[in-house]
């Protein structure tokens, strides 16, 4: 839309499209991207730690699972080198907690370092069976639940 401000022919219609509203609204639009995307990209630095494996210290009131699929969709659990079930397991883990517990003083006796399970998952276990593994062992009430891995050929500790 237009105004024609005199000379030439009044009643014909302007055709000529007023952009100014159009431009304003583009560079408005601009300056808001210009301030709003340096705003999203922004990340910070984190320094990961370089540790390839951490080695696994052994206690003999550790617990040592070994997890591994049957080839039928079932799943193998052996407490040390014994197959067990999973209310075999539950069972075992209950009493060598207490055992564990009795052994240092009772449960209010100061200090108690309650023991560890360390599962080792053969490659092709189905998850179900380790995710089967470590819920009976924290239904029996061990805390500290681990995985034991091979270290990469050639690989060892490295601490900076």
């Amino acid at each position: 839309m237009g105004i024609s401000a005199g000379g030439g022919n009044a009643e014909k219609p302007m055709s000529e499209i007023n952009t100014t509203p159009l431009v304003d609204v583009m560079l408005v639009l601009l300056i808001i991207f210009l301030i709003a995307v340096p705003v999203v990209i922004q990340n910070v630095k984190v320094k990961l730690p370089s540790v390839r494996f951490d080695p696994t210290t052994t206690k003999p009131e550790n617990v040592s699972l070994s997890v591994r699929g049957d080839g039928s969709g079932g799943c193998e659990i052996y407490w040390m080198v014994t197959k067990v079930t999973s209310t075999e397991l539950l069972d075992r883990a209950v009493a060598k907690l207490k055992l564990e517990i009795a052994r240092q003083g009772g449960p209010n006796a100061p200090g108690v370092e309650l023991p560890e399970a360390h599962i080792r998952g053969d490659v092709d276990t189905p998850y179900k069976c380790i995710g089967g593994a470590i819920f009976q062992m924290q239904q029996a009430g061990f805390a500290k639940v681990g995985f034991i891995s091979e270290p990469e050929p050639g690989g060892g500790t490295v601490r900076q």
